[in-house]
């Protein structure tokens, strides 16, 4: 993205039980959210993928994109993460083929395997071979997107004569990919142009770089900072918004403590805690202007970061946030330039 270290806001559209609004409403007001913050610096707005969520957590990633796309002009799009094993290879790649025409180019995608077994469940994926299941996908929608008529006959797909068109117009959509254990790593280095996953990681992704012959200098990772924001009085932004990303932390904790599938802890979820308790656990992190640069600036000096993706609280109208990004805006991001 451009040479330099770049923000932007991811988008998952939840409406929970306690603050639910009509979700043409929320809908609206994100989408003006997003355009809005094109306007003022921001260089990303990335979609996550969840199904069978009781706050209507975005289901629909690519049909949200091309929304945004719509209403803006230069902004990065993409997915944080789509649930790969829930999509036909030659339908996404086609899918997203026609979204990165429609954007003018802009579309960036990451990818996952997944980690709730009821999701795999409502559509029919075996959820101990989603691995296995995502790497056919992977060769597939590379090959397709790289111009080639693909026959295939795997233990997953099977079919003939599969062919873009119209094509992928830039041979390739860049696609990143999340995870933590070895194999997810191997996965990064053999098909993605980058990472997206928490810092932890990130040396376990430049080894797997490394173990590929890959070189170091072309390693790029995205970073996913959920539970991070500027204010200028901390103390008063943790009273306002500290009720909305308990939401998020709660829910992502619970989620990952279904099946235990994740290996990690990767949205730093503790797992349900009290209001109280999640104020005094140090997950919400509110910065100063000054400190988040620092912080930004530190992490950039020892990691190939490129992008940083902040989340928009849940349950907030985006016109109450819109100050804290807006400060984010004028005093953090200029100091990136």
């Amino acid at each position: 993205m451009n040479g330099k270290l770049t923000f932007g806001y991811l988008y998952d559209f939840r409406n929970p039980p306690q603050w639910h609004r009509p979700a043409e409403a929320l809908y609206a007001e994100t989408l003006d959210f997003a355009t809005w913050t094109e306007s003022v610096g921001f260089t990303g707005a990335w979609v996550p993928e969840h199904h069978l969520a009781e706050d209507g957590y975005m289901p629909s990633p690519l049909v949200t994109l091309a929304a945004i796309a719509a209403r803006t002009k230069t902004i990065r799009l993409g997915t944080a993460v789509a649930l790969a094993p829930l999509y036909h290879p030659v339908r996404f790649a086609q899918d997203c083929a026609v979204l990165d025409i429609l954007s003018g180019g802009r579309l960036d995608l990451a990818l996952a395997i997944g980690y709730r077994r009821r999701e795999t469940a409502a559509f029919g994926v075996e959820f101990g071979k989603r691995g296995r299941q995502f790497d056919e996908f992977l060769e597939i929608v590379t090959r397709l997107w790289a111009g080639e008529t693909v026959d295939y006959a795997g233990q997953f797909f099977s079919f003939t004569g599969a062919k873009l068109m119209p094509p992928a117009p830039r041979g390739r959509v860049p696609l990143y990919i999340g995870g933590f254990v070895a194999k997810a790593m191997e996965r990064v280095a053999q098909y993605a142009d980058g990472y997206f996953g928490n810092v932890e990681a990130v040396p376990a992704y430049l080894e797997a770089l490394a173990a590929a012959g890959k070189e170091l200098s072309a390693a790029k990772v995205r970073v996913p900072e959920l539970f991070t924001l500027v204010a200028r009085d901390p103390e008063a932004a943790m009273t306002e918004l500290a009720p909305h990303f308990h939401h998020v932390n709660n829910s992502y904790g619970l989620w990952a403590a279904e099946d235990q599938a994740l290996g990690v802890d990767t949205m730093r979820a503790l797992g349900a805690m009290s209001l109280e308790d999640f104020k005094a656990s140090g997950i919400l992190r509110i910065y100063t202007p000054e400190q988040a640069i620092e912080l930004f600036k530190g992490m950039a000096t020892k990691m190939p970061v490129e992008h940083i993706m902040m989340g928009l609280p849940p349950g907030l109208p985006p016109a109450k946030f819109q100050p804290y990004a807006e400060l984010f805006a004028k005093e953090v991001i200029p100091a990136f330039g």
